[in-house]
């Protein structure tokens, strides 16, 4: 059995990440050191540290420098984070040489599951409708708003990751048209997924419903312009579980503050949460969440799994399926 460790600075969090029994699972399957390493007490345990080859760990992962890595974990060999983006500490391990495992992909799922409902809503014009339906006035007349329907409709994706590519695989049962904005897209690619490559601005001029998977890159910062929001259809959806960084809100903002015929659906800004002051709160036809499209609740024990799954590969010497390299963070988000 593999000499293993935890580390994470929220040991309820690992826990809960590691509920049902998973938790576990992983002391079953690995020599478990007995305490939960964090950034306070990592140097006094190191002395017991010195044959740990795996760390585990989820959200709240400790940033280590290279000499601290090789001072007070010298035999580690992989590290299993349970959780999404990696882009803040992965770097150190993965220059020396350690496997490095990420959740990314488990994540994906929650968030296409998302994604594709509020796709299916905005195509029927269901929050629009819940804005007139909720006035008695308007509810006698008739006058309630009523979208295109789930039907020959153009959605329209930016950007083509893990998320995209599961949302993609939901809408098929869906008689939907999905174009693409991805400069990495290869024409087959394309084809294999069965989606229309088209440029940003053709995309937002001609989707009925526009969602933002674009990876947090500093370069994609404010891509999503009020040049873009000014030329969607009338009664057009835009969805955002991306960044709040890749929207001009200010943009966007003055934008749908002039288009009442535009829906906005906003799970992540920037800063998160806004402002009490922001005028995103005001404005009826943008609609805010909490960041609740990736996982949580009963859906984080999903990402233990991938790195249980990865660890036992990784054990028995096949490849992995989850890991990143210092080219993946490059480009991850």
């Amino acid at each position: 059995m593999k000499n293993a460790a935890i580390i994470c600075e929220d040991q309820k969090l690992f826990d809960h990440v590691f509920s049902a029994g998973r938790k576990e699972a992983l002391a079953r399957t690995v020599n478990l050191h007995p305490v939960i390493l964090n950034s306070k007490n990592l140097e006094c345990e190191a002395p017991r540290l010195k044959h740990v080859e795996a760390l585990f760990s989820t959200w709240g992962m400790p940033t280590l420098s290279g000499e601290r890595l090789e001072s007070l974990l010298p035999s580690v060999k992989a590290l299993f984070y349970a959780a999404g983006t990696v882009k803040g500490f992965a770097t150190p391990f993965l220059e020396r040489g350690v496997i490095v495992v990420s959740a990314w992909r488990a994540n994906a799922i929650p968030v296409a599951e998302f994604v594709c409902a509020q796709v299916t809503l905005s195509c029927k014009g269901y929050f629009r409708n819940r804005l007139d339906a909720s006035d008695p006035e308007r509810r006698a007349a008739g006058k309630c708003y009523q979208g295109k329907g789930v039907f020959g409709e153009k959605v329209g994706l930016v950007g083509c990751g893990m998320i995209a590519r599961h949302l993609i695989k939901l809408l098929k049962a869906y008689q939907l048209q999905v174009m693409v904005c991805d400069p990495y897209l290869s024409d087959a690619a394309a084809a294999e997924l069965g989606v229309e490559k088209a440029e940003l601005a053709r995309l937002f001029s001609e989707c009925y419903v526009v969602s933002n998977h674009l990876p947090n890159l500093e370069s994609l910062r404010g891509v999503l312009n009020g040049e873009l929001f000014r030329s969607m259809r009338q009664g057009a959806t835009f969805i955002n579980t991306g960044r709040g960084a890749q929207v001009n809100e200010t943009e966007l903002v003055d934008v749908f503050s002039r288009r009442p015929d535009l829906t906005a659906l906003l799970d992540v800004t920037d800063p998160e949460p806004p402002p009490a002051s922001s005028p995103l709160y005001a404005a009826p036809n943008i609609h805010l969440s909490s960041h609740i499209a990736g996982s949580l609740g009963d859906e984080v024990v999903r990402l233990a799994d991938y790195v249980l799954d990865d660890f036992r590969n990784w054990e028995a010497g096949r490849p992995l399926e989850h890991s990143v390299s210092l080219a993946t963070l490059a480009t991850m988000a």
